[in-house]
């Protein structure tokens, strides 16, 4: 058995959740695949897949190979690279996580322009507003909003995401416009976050100058930033968001700015990758293009 083939095999599978699209992209014949797999759970004496005839997907032993032969692979292409000298031309797969309402309203939308400028660099992205485990989980990077609490990734800035307080027209043709963080407080209805990990509520927060004040107990809320803006423009209440994500929604007239006179902190944004001495060019490429795309220049 060529264990390194079986190894990239293996890892093309669990990338395309399919053994046709990985014979197709490794030039052979599915029946070859899925016996260096075969091979290959029989070398390691574990079971890497489950197979039915409708799903496929890696076991928990599987997954934890995964992320392991995932980088050995990454790395070995990266010196048949340098060796070739094709640094220039960056190629290969990425996993790559990152918030739904980021993901879904601005990363996808420019993901042709990056394909169009690396060509030769597939992404899987994995959408989610939880706290993504970069290395258990094999992604190469993941994009997160907040205060960075993971010190052993490297974190470079993207940006520092603004928020707008808001509601739909149908919201306040019901109950009027709120005139004071105060007035939201006792006479209206909120729509907010909560967080996955733990259930915490996110309260709504204003300040000006010296004042700042929060508020809390949403009549409605979301663990999920996309599942949020649905909410705000249902008409459940007045929210606050990343201006970024709904100032589309603001100038088409479907959510109107409310108590602007008060702001609320913004939040950055970073992408996390881990210390590898042998960063892959495909990486590299992909972060300096988001930094470049969505944010500020370190």
């Amino acid at each position: 058995m060529n264990q390194l083939l079986a190894m990239r095999a293996f890892v093309r599978v669990v990338d395309t959740s399919s053994f046709s699209r990985a014979s197709d992209q490794l030039a052979l014949p599915r029946s070859t695949v899925s016996k260096l797999i075969t091979d290959l759970e029989q070398h390691l004496g574990i079971k890497l897949m489950h197979r039915t005839t409708r799903t496929l997907a890696p076991t928990a032993e599987g997954l934890e190979y995964y992320g392991h032969a995932r980088r050995l692979v990454a790395e070995l292409d990266e010196v048949d690279s340098l060796a070739r000298g094709q640094v220039l031309t960056p190629r290969g797969h990425l996993r790559v996580d990152a918030p739904a309402s980021f993901a879904n309203c601005l990363l996808i939308p420019a993901l042709v322009d990056f394909h169009r400028e690396y060509p030769d660099i597939t992404v899987a992205l994995g959408i989610s507003d939880r706290a993504v485990n970069i290395v258990g989980e094999g992604a190469d990077c993941v994009i997160r909003a907040g205060k960075l609490e993971d010190m052993g990734m490297i974190g470079r800035k993207v940006a520092d995401l603004e928020y707008l307080t808001c509601a739909a027209p149908s919201y306040l043709q019901r109950r009027g416009l709120p005139i004071s963080p105060q007035d939201l407080e006792q006479n209206h209805l909120r729509a907010g976050y909560f967080f996955a990990g733990s259930g915490k509520p996110e309260p709504l927060i204003f300040e000006k100058g010296e004042q700042r004040i929060e508020v809390g107990d949403c009549a409605f809320s979301t663990n999920e930033g996309n599942g949020l803006k649905e909410m705000l423009l249902a008409g459940l209440g007045v929210g606050q968001h990343f201006t970024s994500i709904v100032q589309y929604y603001i100038d088409a007239g479907q959510l109107i700015s409310v108590l602007p006179d008060w702001s609320r902190p913004a939040t950055p944004l970073h992408i996390l990758y881990p210390p590898n001495r042998h960063q892959s060019a495909r990486l590299k490429v992909f972060t300096e293009w988001v930094i470049r795309t969505f944010g500020v220049k370190e």
